[in-house]
């Protein structure tokens, strides 16, 4: 029998809106990492993931990568998903 398709939604603390689905994953969290560069351009890289533990484990990733790619200064967020409508 095949899982039941929901939409996740995610809202941050800036207000930004992000809706994953319809998806069969049981999704938790979801992780925004928004890096200025030097050049004073923004990057913005995001997922989900199935626990709080596993998107935590993505700031970690996260201060390697700001070393290695320059960035001047770097926002990483975790929110929690609700399942809603689209």
């Amino acid at each position: 029998m095949a899982k039941k398709k929901r939409y996740l939604t995610a809202t941050l603390a800036d207000g930004y809106v992000k809706t994953i689905g319809p998806t069969a994953i049981a999704y938790t969290h979801y992780w925004r990492i928004v890096a200025q560069l030097e050049n004073g351009r923004t990057e913005v890289f995001w997922g989900h993931a199935k626990s709080l533990r596993e998107a935590t484990a993505k700031k970690t990733a996260t201060a390697d990568a700001a070393r290695q790619r320059g960035w001047t200064h770097y926002d990483f967020e975790v929110v929690a998903l609700t399942e809603g409508r689209p």
